[in-house]
């Protein structure tokens, strides 16, 4: 009986599922090539920052161990 209960869950699930994705405004593919550029850029540029940020630190930190 159980089982039974837990199939008919399931079912449900997945019919509610499939009715909520009907309802979803999905992007046009300008707007997907478009935001998945600007991401690529962002992260480029994020990457670059903390590179150099971490290659700065890092001489930094040699430069006083190597004083002592």
């Amino acid at each position: 009986m159980c089982t039974i209960m837990l199939g008919m869950k399931l079912i449900n699930y997945f019919h509610e599922v499939k009715t909520e994705l009907k309802n979803v405004t999905w992007p046009n593919k300008e707007n997907v090539v478009k935001l998945t550029i600007t991401i690529l850029i962002f992260s480029a540029i994020v990457g670059l920052y903390v590179g150099l940020l971490d290659l700065g630190l890092t001489k930094l930190l040699e430069m006083l161990i190597s004083s002592k």
